[in-house]
């Protein structure tokens, strides 16, 4: 086991801004080096917990070097396999890629980005999925997958030119539920109406639902007991028209007060939740049991 605050002779040692920190440093804002590694960084106990629980390959972990490291630190840096490069950080580089002037993280991860593939997203009769349409906020996109996580949600999809799923501030706002639910990406409205068709041609009868103030029918007059694909839109410019002409029903949040419209990931939420409330009502027939 290793020594508080004292790196074993095989961990890597880094105390200058040499390359390697310089290509770690990258991922904290340079999104096309983030997509061209293949890799991100992630920062905070529980993401890094979640990260490590739910077997996501960490291509390295990044410790202080200078400091008597927690409990959780040092479990942390002696499960991880030998396929994972341990670093002993100098604690300004560290403070520096954690992101906090006035705080050193013990540890950050550079963790590796799975496949942007559908087929990761489970489908079935029991299916919930949401589609975020060209988000711009990445704090809205961590929060939206927090709340899918939270509400049960299978997955989430983020469609089209949008803010980056792997971007520091989307990760930290997902407080670790991006690594507990598969979240894929995609280049347009496209694929993903090309996923649903394949399905529904498979004999599963998935519903495209999306989110519209303007829509005549309310969220909880609308089944979301079936399969059930929940679309929600640009912050700024809502569903796009593509989408719009794609989906099976639009439904609306009912309001008062003078709010004209919800955040995108608060409408997210409130969607999520009439879905699970729906999915526990007994249903006809049924003693619940």
């Amino acid at each position: 086991m290793q020594t508080a605050g004292v790196g074993l002779a095989a961990d890597l040692r880094v105390t200058t801004r040499n390359a390697r920190f310089q290509q770690w440093h990258a991922l904290l804002g340079n999104r096309a080096k983030r997509q061209r590694n293949g890799e991100f960084l992630v920062q905070g106990v529980r993401p890094i917990t979640m990260a490590v629980r739910h077997g996501w390959p960490l291509r390295a972990l990044l410790y202080d070097g200078g400091a008597a490291l927690s409990a959780w630190a040092r479990q942390t840096l002696d499960s991880v396999d030998t396929g994972t490069t341990r670093v002993a950080m100098a604690s300004d580089l560290m403070r520096e890629l954690g992101g906090k002037t006035d705080d050193t993280p013990e540890l950050l991860a550079v963790v590796t980005m799975p496949d942007d593939d559908l087929v990761r997203i489970p489908t079935g009769r029991t299916m919930f999925t949401v589609v975020f349409d060209r988000p711009t906020s990445p704090g809205n996109i961590g929060t939206l997958i927090r709340s899918a996580d939270a509400f049960g949600a299978g997955g989430v999809i983020v469609a089209g030119h949008a803010a980056d799923v792997y971007d520091p501030r989307s990760v930290r706002a997902s407080t670790g539920s991006l690594f507990c639910l598969p979240v894929v990406r995609v280049a347009s409205h496209r694929p993903v109406l090309d996923w649903i068709e394949g399905l529904r041609g498979q004999g599963l009868d998935v519903a495209l639902v999306g989110t519209d103030e303007d829509a005549d029918l309310d969220l909880a007059d609308t089944d979301l007991t079936q399969p059930t694909v929940v679309l929600v839109g640009n912050e700024t410019t809502g569903v796009s028209a593509a989408w719009r002409d794609a989906c099976h029903r639009l439904v609306r949040i009912p309001m008062v007060g003078a709010a004209s419209s919800l955040n995108a990931a608060t409408a997210a939420s409130v969607v999520l939740y009439e879905s699970m409330r729906q999915r526990a009502l007994p249903r006809p027939g049924h003693d619940g049991r």
